[in-house]
Formats: C-alpha cells, sequence, structure tokens
C-alpha cells in the first residue's frame, strides 16, 4: 500500500482526532470505542491499522513548521508584510497551535482611517497548522495569515 507523501501529525493530535471522531459520532447515536476510532483515523491515513500507524509517526515530537529566525510573509490585519520570526512556541495541550512573534520589515499601519495612525512592528499572535488565527476581524478575515 502507497501513503500519501506529506506529514503525519503527531501521536497527541491522531489521538485527539480519535477523540474528536467518537464525540461527534455519539450524537447521531453511532457509538463507537476508542480503538475503532483509532482504526479510522489509521484508515484515513492510509495506514493498515492503527499499530501501522503509530510505527509510522514513532514518538517523535510534533511537528512546528515555523522555526525561529524564519522568513515570513503574509498579511496582518489586512495590511501585506514581510518579517523574521523572533519567537516560535508550539503550545502544549494544543496539537497544531503555535505562539509565534514577528518583527515586520516594514512596520503596518493598523488603523484603517486616513486621520490617524497606529504603527506596529513587533507583533505576538498564536496560529494553526495553516499560519493563521482564530481571531477575525469585522469582515471575517483572520487577523494573521502567513503565505507559504
Amino acid at each position: 500500500m502507497t501513503h500519501e507523501s506529506r506529514t503525519l501529525p503527531s501521536l497527541d493530535t491522531l489521538k485527539d482526532q480519535a477523540k474528536r471522531l467518537r464525540a461527534r459520532l455519539s450524537p447521531e447515536g453511532e457509538q463507537i470505542g476508542h480503538s475503532k476510532s483509532l482504526e479510522l483515523i489509521a484508515a484515513q491515513y492510509g495506514y493498515r491499522d492503527w499499530n501501522t500507524l503509530h510505527a509510522a509517526v514513532g514518538n517523535r515530537p510534533p511537528f512546528n513548521p515555523w522555526m525561529l529566525g524564519s522568513r515570513v510573509r503574509g498579511h496582518y490585519l489586512g495590511q501585506p508584510f514581510e518579517g523574521e520570526i523572533l519567537s516560535a512556541q508550539a503550545l502544549t495541550g494544543k496539537p497544531g497551535r503555535y505562539r509565534l512573534t514577528f518583527r515586520f520589515d516594514e512596520p503596518v499601519d493598523v488603523v484603517t482611517f486616513e486621520s490617524f495612525s497606529a504603527f506596529r512592528q513587533r507583533v505576538t499572535a498564536t496560529v494553526d497548522d495553516g499560519g493563521r488565527t482564530i481571531e477575525k476581524t469585522s469582515n471575517g478575515r483572520p487577523h494573521l495569515e502567513l503565505e507559504w
């Protein structure tokens, strides 16, 4: 059997996915045990069973795509930026969430009024694996969005 060439999540993330699957199916009258939910998660990733997926992942630490000193670009409060990651921390107990501190090359004006400005050059935000914050602006856009 061939498996996709994507990076597998950590064991904690996979177990969290199994827990959420059980919780999602329960209100619909579909009661499954923890072992069955782990087997279903393994199948979603193309593995024969949970033990095979577990062996493929191993006991490695969670994957952190955001490295200290990395150059990044994206949008902060709708304004484009380029900058550097000054601090990167995987959040314990929150798989796939990272607290990052950035230093923008050029300060970003976070106010949209013509008669007033407020510039930010150093920003800390919590992002998901996709580089987006959960918090959103009034127009529904994430506060911070990183580009790959």
